[in-house]
């Protein structure tokens, strides 16, 4: 008899259990705050920020202001917007340089150096 109530007590238990388990709850909690997806480890960021798309220089080259194009330039890896900077109208900027391009080595050398970067959109990277 003893072995019998030995045995029960912790079956009853483990089905208690797992009936507890599977039962629904009796209210779904709501939420009204809209919650922001994290990025998975495949999407590449910048600071954090995900990137829109990857370029390699051949496509980079495409947004060069011109004929209605957007105009791009890549800069330490990032690629920028500056279709609406007036300073890159039609693609071209001061000292020849042109939209479309990686101008990583120029960034140093201007005057402005890399602040201006921050108030510009960040569309991709570039591919290495």
């Amino acid at each position: 008899m003893l072995n019998k109530k030995i045995f029960i007590l912790p079956f009853a238990l483990l089905v208690s259990f797992t009936l507890i388990s599977c039962t629904a709850p009796s209210e779904t909690p709501t939420t009204d705050t809209p919650t922001l997806e994290t990025p998975t480890t495949d999407t590449p960021t910048v600071d954090d920020t995900p990137l829109i798309k990857t370029f390699t220089l051949e496509e980079l080259a495409q947004y060069n202001g011109k004929d209605g194009q957007p105009a791009y330039v890549a800069i330490n890896g990032v690629v920028y917007d500056v279709t609406d900077v007036s300073e890159w109208a039609d693609g071209m900027h001061k000292n020849g340089l042109t939209a479309g391009q990686d101008l990583s080595t120029f960034i140093n050398s201007a005057p402005h150096g890399t602040s201006v970067l921050q108030s510009l959109p960040i569309v991709g990277e570039l591919a290495e």
